[in-house]
């Protein structure tokens, strides 16, 4: 398994703060594991729920943790434009630029 991305500052002070909720959400995410996909192909589905639910900060982890684990910007950029059709135009463009606020500062 690659190893992530440390989660952000915030997260680390609420697990502190709420530690039941932490480990809940740690065996709730090892439960979603269980299963035939690939944990690349998995990264790239909750890449997609996040930008379906318009989860802006959720987007930004799921690309840091894809690229972490070899996944391009380009396939990432795949995923937004596959999105395209179900999502509309508007949430689209937002979605790319959050993606792109990870793969630019990561790139350049």
């Amino acid at each position: 398994m690659p190893t992530l991305p440390k989660p952000p500052k915030q997260y680390d002070e609420f697990v502190g703060r709420f530690p039941h909720l932490g480990e809940a959400w740690e065996s709730m995410n090892k439960a979603g594991q269980e299963g035939p996909l690939d944990l690349r192909t998995a990264r790239l589905v909750k890449l997609a729920v996040a930008m379906g639910a318009m989860r802006e900060g959720s987007v930004h982890a799921s690309v840091r943790k894809a690229l972490a684990m070899g996944i391009t910007a380009e396939e990432l950029e795949q995923v937004v434009a596959l999105s395209a059709g179900t999502l509309g135009m508007p949430a689209t463009v937002a979605c790319f630029q959050w993606i792109r606020d990870i793969t630019k500062k990561q790139s350049g």
